[in-house]
């Protein structure tokens, strides 16, 4: 810690999943080879490394869920699980020589401005740095979300969150509640069901759910990607196609979701074959509404002898008895919470201090934003990936992860052009105006009318996840910055700074 207390470098990455390993990529592509990468587990991966509990796996196809920079032609199966996605995350670590930029076991504890010198102050776990500019890439699911349960602390068995799963407690046998209904519980829905002696889902609100068209994928198709890279990129490409066009629909014209509403009704039917059971597990709201998830064993395992769906949310723990708001009860021995995360509260915002003393969440307090998703008013040469309306309802995030990088690369660029101590702090308008339109878009799409409530919505009913467009039209907005929506920064000159000293002294 001693030797690198006073260390300054010209970027730090905050985070090692896909968004932090690509902006260290990208760093790299643009010679820029003084960075860190602090972060605060002791591997990198990110959701995909934190994310290990039964069943885990991708709801994006494999080939459309992967860098475009470095395509793997050894995707075992269209729909990857996570080990397969973690294991892909090492390759490109080691493929780009990154590991000498990694800092393990640091976790970000206080990011602070500092205008006098035009850096950020940064202190971790491991010990305190500075950096000219931050990219921030902790993602929105890092930070799992528990409910206050009364009487939770007092439950004599074992709770955990999906996303710190426990592999040193054995299901076997015992008697589990499921809490949450998203793409997590119906992943460990029937990954433990035939295991355990009875689980107990606890569902608020029922997900819409549509078959997962999951295969191996053959050694002659790998052989051929590995033989012919263009196959993979065709691949990739009509994967990508296909999504792009299904964008109007959840964009514009939420109506024409209603045929695929019939097709996951269908799908329900097949398996739940109970009138009761299927009126508990159909939605009430437009499909596209909250996230559509893909599984075909969620719902057999929810028709099993050994399963109860309570159609209620948990509101009180007493002893071994949950209690739902319906009043019924269940006696379990664990209970695995599948509950989401701090998405528009992310806890990273607390520590980020701005350039007027104020932290990110204090700022984004009435609701997140920033200007093309990257730059937060107030917090000069800061970036964040995967940040305010940058989220996907449809297709890879990947891609929105790889435009944000275009913008990074050209942020970079404008910085070395402009030359000298200098920063960028994107004007308050342009933040303004950014938003305004997005949120003007977002009026007539179906996470909007659909009729739900959803972790897309913040506190007062703003969407502040989703992108409300196209990749594409993403791709072009965050192809270059425009410095005409940037204020720039340069540190005082050494006589400056002398004569504001003379000043104060006097």
């Amino acid at each position: 810690m001693g030797e690198r207390e006073h260390e300054h470098v010209r970027v730090a990455v905050v985070g090692s999943g896909f968004g932090g390993l690509g902006a260290a990529v990208r760093l790299r592509r643009e010679g820029v080879t003084d960075f860190v990468v602090l972060e605060r587990a002791s591997s990198v991966g990110g959701t995909w490394r934190d994310n290990s509990y039964p069943g885990c796996r991708c709801d994006v196809p494999s080939h459309l869920y992967s860098f475009s920079f470095a395509p793997h032609p050894d995707w075992p199966r269209t729909f990857s699980g996570q080990e397969h996605i973690r294991a892909y995350l090492e390759h490109v670590t080691d493929v780009f020589r990154l590991r000498p930029h990694l800092r393990f076991d640091s976790e970000v504890k206080r990011m602070t401005w500092n205008g006098e010198r035009l850096c950020w102050d940064i202190e971790t776990s491991s010990g305190n740095l500075s950096a000219d500019l931050v990219v921030s890439a902790t993602g929105p699911l890092s930070d799992p979300k528990v409910p206050a349960i009364p009487g939770l602390e007092s439950f004599p068995g074992k709770v955990f969150h999906s996303a710190r799963w426990d592999h040193d407690y054995d299901l076997r046998g015992k008697r589990v509640a499921m809490v949450g209904t998203g793409a997590s519980a119906a992943q460990i829905v029937p990954a433990i069901q035939p295991d355990v002696s009875r689980l107990t889902l606890f569902q608020r609100t029922p997900p819409w759910v549509m078959p997962r068209i999951d295969r191996n994928i053959s050694g002659a198709e790998r052989w051929l990607h590995r033989q012919l890279p263009f196959t993979s990129q065709l691949r990739r490409g009509l994967l990508w196609g296909i999504r792009e066009l299904q964008v109007q629909a959840f964009t514009k014209h939420p109506k024409q979701l209603g045929f695929i509403e019939d097709l996951a009704r269908r799908n329900m039917a097949r398996a739940i074959k109970d009138p009761a059971l299927r009126a508990k597990l159909t939605p009430d709201y437009r499909i596209g509404c909250k996230r559509i998830l893909l599984s075909s064993d969620y719902y057999p395992a929810l028709a099993q002898p050994n399963v109860d769906v309570v159609a209620s949310g948990l509101t009180e723990v007493r002893g071994s008895t949950l209690v739902a708001a319906d009043g019924s009860e269940a006696e379990v021995d664990a209970i695995v919470f599948g509950t989401g995360f701090h998405v528009t509260d992310m806890p990273i915002a607390e520590r980020v201090v701005g350039a007027d003393g104020r932290t990110l969440a204090e700022t984004w307090k009435g609701g997140m934003e920033a200007l093309r998703g990257a730059s937060a008013a107030g917090f000069p040469n800061w970036m964040t990936i995967i940040g305010p309306n940058t989220g996907l309802g449809n297709s890879s995030m990947i891609l929105m992860i790889e435009s944000q990088l275009n913008y990074l690369a050209d942020y970079v660029r404008q910085l070395d052009v402009l030359g000298g101590r200098v920063a960028l702090d994107a004007r308050p308008d342009a933040v303004r105006t950014w938003n305004e339109k997005v949120q003007e878009r977002m009026r007539r799409t179906v996470w909007n009318t659909g009729g739900c409530t959803s972790w897309y919505l913040d506190a007062s009913g703003r969407n502040t996840t989703i992108w409300p467009g196209t990749t594409g039209e993403f791709r072009r907005a965050t192809r270059r910055v425009d410095l005409a929506e940037y204020e720039v920064l340069r540190a005082p000159v050494p006589e400056q700074r002398a004569v504001r000293k003379a000043e104060v002294d006097a």
